[in-house]
């Protein structure tokens, strides 16, 4: 049976830990308690019997042990009281005993806990409910929008239908509020927008006008029915008094209530745009009071008020689970505390305050809860509860043991194949042998570039299972669903996977050479193909929603400055700058398998021309300035200057990549001197930005030196290693693809640990092919290592400064709100 100790611990909400109910420490006081009364009948006991000894010998009884017993029970120990667990006396003067005290100490704590646990409750519920508040009254304008723009499209087909019975000569063009293209405009004041006024007759416009108007009208109407106010606009009743005033134009601009849709992509950004300058353009002088309903901006409202009902919901859920965990929590420890006590009278009453808390007597959450859901089914689910339900409590995978052995059954095979991949290279001379420069190539860019794909992906794995023992969680930072989410056994499958793949496939391509086939070199190319046809699948295989969530975050960061960076970008972007050297190999690729040109001329046709090089120059600063555009888009949203300076950090590497790419085009000693600056200071700028506010490391007067208040790993040891080790890493993996040293300077490095490996692109010492390819590798492979050790420690602060903020829902924008002009 698992003690209630770790099964509390083990299902508190992370980021609300410092709300909870301090278990452990409650624990140690009833502790304390109960070893002062043991001591307290020990010392008793033992004065009784002392006592009991000497009247027996008094009374005649004797033997020849009494003596001894005597003297073993008068030099007996007795638990003397420290400093502090020091008798004291109260008001009276009577003396309290060590195990009373501890009891006072206990009820006084258990009242701090009470009152903390009461208090966030009460905030939290208080928050929830207005955001309820709010989204309800949400849902019901959205509802009242498409009904009115409903009715007045049914009331339009039934008026040309009736028109074309009539057999009427010309069709009069659509007004503007009931156009087909799903645009329709708010326009308090009664004026059409400049589109309708271009064409037509004077009594066309004046009936497109009053139909704009009853459209306006009555969207209006309805947000004032759910406590939208106009700042400036007549009231209803002074309405009719100022209709006349109204029609003259004299009217005082009103507010303006608009469909606010966060600029999230570059759909919502081009339209965001459009209306902006379209309310700027406007010749009627009326783009004040007037705001465009768009049947995309409609959905996108929708979208919106559906995710902040599952936020809310999440949030109720949580709420719940923090109210009953508490109620167990107090009742267990109470528990105790009256059996080592035996305070029975004390614990009642104490038992009845946390029963008349709001946090244990409060129905407003479950309330509030159960018509979340009702509406989210009505409205979202299409009154189907399974459905709702789906969306609302998404259920856990369930663990299975065949990942496992399939993670095995993968590995084996891999290293049995590469055995034999070995063995068959040896014996064909192939890596020895200069006729097969060739060969050599083309396996040396395929594997690296699936090996270094199968390390980030082990690397993730581990990085998934660190995350789930330290309970950081990982799904609600990156905003991923729970029910489709990677775990670590999903990970290392896929690394396995790809490498018993690659290593299958560079083993059949050994054997078709050797036996002498043309379309040997088909097979890596082969190999590329069914890696591309695997990641577009479109059928629910080989985790889809992974691979869908994948390449929507490569296209969010291929056009970083026109979508909104969400932390599962920047975090991928990160990635990316660490994986170069795999973007190198597959332009390589792409360069040798997809051109045909090539089929006739040699691999160096492909490697030695400019072009080339010059882009693989492209592709190095390429995902520093993703990451670049990536800060400034974030700066301009959140106008955070550490934005800029983060986005200086990338915009040095690629200064520093671009005088490297110049010392190889003019090896001059001036160069050769900007390559050592910029290199050390990108290096050193890194250095800083990740140890302090990546990890948080660093912080001044903190309790725990050089690094943060709040570390999640016990042992303070692992941090000052890592630390070391990343700086290893660091300076390693920061070299350049036309690095060539010799073995022995390379050892030289490894030993001393501290020259940086950037150093050798301005060293002119050649080396063997196959020890370069050796030490490129390896060195592309420190990168992600690193990178995979710098994932975990950021995590950790992302997830303190959550716990910090008791974050633990998501925050949606609603999409209605109002504007006030001047």
């Amino acid at each position: 049976m698992v003690k209630f100790s770790r099964e509390y611990e083990a299902s508190i909400i992370p980021e609300w830990k410092g709300a909870f109910v301090d278990y452990k420490c409650l624990k140690k006081l009833v502790k304390k308690i109960k070893v002062a009364r043991r001591d307290e009948d020990d010392s008793t006991t033992a004065a009784s019997d002392a006592d009991a000894l000497v009247a027996g010998a008094g009374a005649g009884g004797f033997s020849v042990l009494n003596p001894v017993r005597a003297i073993a029970a008068r030099f007996a120990p007795r638990v003397q009281a420290s400093p502090e667990d020091e008798e004291s006396s109260d008001s009276s003067g009577e003396l309290v005993r060590p195990a009373a005290r501890h009891e006072r100490e206990f009820l006084e704590r258990a009242e701090e806990e009470l009152e903390k646990v009461d208090g966030f409750y009460a905030t939290q519920e208080a928050e929830l409910l207005g955001r309820g508040e709010a989204l309800i009254d949400q849902l019901r304008i959205l509802a009242d929008i498409k009904r009115i723009l409903a009715d007045h499209a049914a009331s339009r087909r039934a008026r040309g239908l009736l028109n074309r019975t009539r057999s009427m000569p010309a069709t009069a063009p659509l007004s503007p509020a009931l156009s087909g293209s799903g645009r329709f405009l708010l326009s308090v004041s009664g004026l059409a927008s400049p589109q309708s006024m271009s064409d037509g007759s004077v009594e066309l416009q004046q009936a497109q006008m009053t139909e704009g108007a009853a459209v306006a009208d009555e969207v209006m109407a309805a947000l004032e029915r759910n406590g939208v106010s106009f700042v400036g606009l007549p009231g209803k009743k002074d309405a009719k008094k100022d209709s006349n005033k109204t029609r003259s134009g004299s009217l005082q601009l009103p507010a303006t209530v608009r469909i606010d849709i966060p600029a999230t992509n570059p759909g919502r950004t081009a339209l965001k745009v459009w209306e902006e300058l379209v309310n700027v353009l406007r010749k009627d002088g009326a783009d004040p009071a007037a705001a465009f309903v768009h049947r995309k901006k409609i959905q996108h409202a929708e979208k919106n008020i559906r995710d902040a009902f599952m936020a809310l919901h999440r949030g109720l859920e949580l709420l719940k689970k923090f109210s009953s965990l508490n109620v167990k929590a107090f009742t267990k420890i109470l528990k105790k505390f009256v059996k080592v006590s035996e305070q029975q009278r004390a614990t009642d009453l104490f038992s009845e305050k946390v029963k008349r808390s709001s946090f244990s007597t409060s129905d407003k959450v479950l309330q509030l809860a159960d018509e979340v859901e009702s509406l989210f089914m009505k409205n979202f689910a299409g009154n189907d509860r399974m459905v709702a339900m789906k969306y609302l409590k998404p259920q856990q995978p369930r663990s299975t043991h065949m990942i496992t052995f399939l993670v095995g059954l993968f590995t084996g095979t891999f290293v049995s194949l590469f055995i034999i991949y070995g063995i068959l290279a040896h014996v064909s001379g192939i890596f020895s042998s200069a006729g097969n420069t060739a060969y050599m190539e083309v396996v040396y860019h395929v594997f690296s570039m699936f090996a270094l794909i199968s390390l980030h992906c082990f690397l993730y794995g581990c990085n998934l299972f660190m995350w789930k023992s330290t309970r950081i969680n990982q799904n609600f930072i990156f905003d991923f669903a729970p029910n489709t989410a990677l775990t670590h056994r999903d990970a290392f499958l896929m690394s396995a996977s790809i490498m018993c793949t690659v290593i299958a496939a560079l083993v059949i391509n050994l054997f078709l050479r050797n036996a002498g086939a043309s379309y040997a070199n088909a097979v890596p190319g082969a190999l590329l193909v069914l890696s591309m046809g695997v990641l577009v699948c479109p059928f629910n295989v080989f985790y889809r929603s992974t691979r869908y969530c994948f390449m929507r975050i490569l296209r969010n960061i291929v056009f970083s400055p026109f979508y909104k960076v969400l932390m599962a970008d920047f975090f991928m972007a990160d990635q990316l700058t660490s994986q170069i050297p795999l973007l190198r190999h597959m332009e390589f690729a792409a360069c040798y398998f997809m051109a045909g040109s090539f089929r006739a001329n040699p691999y160096e046709t492909c490697t030695n021309s400019q072009q080339y090089k010059h882009l693989a120059y492209v592709i190095s600063f390429l995902p520093y300035y993703w990451r670049a555009m990536q800060c400034l888009r974030r700066y301009l949203e959140e106008h955070d200057t550490n934005q800029l300076a983060n986005a200086g950090k990338y915009v040095s590497a690629m200064v520093a990549a671009a005088v490297r790419f110049k010392y190889s085009a003019t090896p001059t000693p001036f160069w050769k001197l900007m390559v050592i600056i910029s290199s050390s200071g990108a290096t050193l700028y890194q250095l800083y930005w990740d140890f302090v506010m990546d990890w948080g490391f660093f912080t001044p007067k903190s309790k725990n030196r050089w690094l943060r208040d709040e570390l999640i790993l016990k042992n303070k040891s692992v941090y000052y290693i890592s630390m070391v080790l990343y700086f290893v890493q660091l300076i390693y993996s920061t070299t350049s693809k036309q690095a060539r040293i010799t073995y022995s300077f390379t050892m030289q490095v490894l030993n001393l640990a501290l020259r940086l490996a950037w150093t050798v692109s301005v060293m002119k010492i050649h080396v063997s092919k196959n020890q370069t390819r050796l030490l490129d590798f390896s060195l592309a492979s420190l990168e992600v290592i690193r990178r995979g050790h710098w994932n975990f420690y950021r995590l950790e602060n992302e997830h303190l400064n959550n716990v910090g903020k008791f974050r633990a829902v998501k925050t949606v924008p609603l999409p209605f709100r109002e504007l006030e002009t001047d």
